[in-house]
């Protein structure tokens, strides 16, 4: 984890905006539960922590980078929300099996611990998913393919869900407009 924490804390010592929530939380926010524990997975700087918060939730905040996770407290006591934000190794140590109610991911894929998030929501859990395709009109995102979803991989890759929004505009029509470069997922444990 080391190697890992030392190139997300010089990001984030780099970084000085305000943390935003993701796309895939903001506009479809109105499908989380009024309350409950959510999780926000490889959170960085917490903009959908913060946003989970705001809305009511019992918020925990995972990432590897403690300058993230220290800006994440800063601004969670400037604004006054209760956030459980901890230096958290997900991979070596998942959520525990039926434990939160909601579950946000952006910007993060290992694919190997899909089945384990999937598995740590409770039975009619939300998962908010955003992350990088293969497919993309720009240079947005990483350039390693593992960090890429192929065509349609998040509805594989949480199959045993019920998809209730999915988006993935891929190269079709017209590049200007969509969401490019990204998939989206809000699904229901059932």
């Amino acid at each position: 984890m080391e190697n890992v924490q030392a190139k997300w804390d010089t990001i984030y010592q780099n970084k000085s905006v305000e943390p935003t929530a993701s796309y895939v939380l903001t506009n479809y926010s109105y499908l989380l539960p009024k309350e409950g524990i959510a999780l926000d997975l490889a959170c960085g700087q917490g903009g959908n922590a913060l946003f989970l918060a705001q809305a009511g939730l019992d918020v925990q905040a995972w990432d590897a980078s403690a300058v993230a996770i220290e800006q994440l407290k800063k601004q969670s006591e400037l604004k006054k929300l209760n956030i459980d934000a901890q230096l958290h190794d997900v991979v070596k140590s998942p959520p525990l099996t039926e434990s939160i109610d909601v579950l946000v991911v952006s910007f993060f894929l290992d694919r190997d611990l899909c089945a384990q998030l999937y598995s740590a929501l409770k039975p009619g859990g939300i998962l908010f998913y955003q992350t990088y395709c293969q497919q993309k009109t720009s240079e947005q995102g990483p350039k390693n393919i593992d960090y890429l979803l192929a065509d349609n991989e998040l509805l594989q890759l949480f199959s045993p869900m019920k998809v209730r929004i999915y988006q993935q505009d891929a190269l079709l029509g017209n590049s200007k407009k969509g969401l490019r470069n990204q998939a989206i997922l809000v699904a229901e444990k059932v």
